[in-house]
């Protein structure tokens, strides 16, 4: 099999919250800088403890890249795609902000690009990936908490960290099949 079908390995537990990943997206994605404008983010869980032994976790998260695409299906101009790798994107030519994609999206992972006049969210840095690099968030990630590769190259790390370890993933209830996966330790 030739094929690459991409995903993100997380191990949420070396997430310190610097936010590099949100920062090297908005750079290298043009994100803007208004209000409800992300395409990674990280959220704070409740602390959890009691003082002075206090602990909190943090979790990043992102499109899914879902293989059952809620956003693809209820697109009425094929604006958004999924590739042969399982990248999902959107094509701002075809998208009429509708924002049907928005509603169907169980992760809130899309935001109205003022600028390109259409539905943006993340791409997996698609655009960075035919040259051999990965997506930007994971290149710049100071602890390594998203690891990037192809599910169907059983050398590849996602692979060797998938068959190592117990893993979830972001509303498996929706039957979405996401491509981001949690590792649990």
């Amino acid at each position: 099999m030739n094929e690459k079908r991409y995903a993100i390995v997380l191990d949420t537990k070396k997430c310190l919250n610097c936010k590099a990943c949100t920062v090297a997206c908005r750079v290298e994605n043009e994100v803007p800088h208004e209000d409800g404008a992300y395409r990674i983010w990280v959220t704070a869980l409740e602390l959890q403890g009691k003082f002075p032994d206090l602990h909190q976790d943090f979790e990043p998260s992102q499109c899914q890249h879902c293989q059952n695409t809620p956003c693809e299906s209820v697109c009425p101009t094929h604006a958004t795609y999924k590739t042969p790798e399982g990248v999902v994107l959107v094509d701002y030519d075809k998208c009429i902000l509708c924002k049907a994609c928005m509603t169907a999206c169980p992760y809130d992972a899309r935001f109205v690009h003022e600028h390109h006049k259409a539905i943006d969210k993340c791409t997996m840095c698609y655009h960075r990936l035919a040259e051999g690099r990965e997506p930007a968030c994971v290149e710049t990630c100071p602890t390594k908490v998203r690891v990037f590769g192809d599910l169907n190259d059983p050398n590849s790390q996602v692979s060797k960290l998938l068959d190592t370890n117990r893993y979830y993933r972001l509303k498996e209830d929706r039957n979405t099949n996401p491509r981001l996966y949690y590792i649990i330790k």
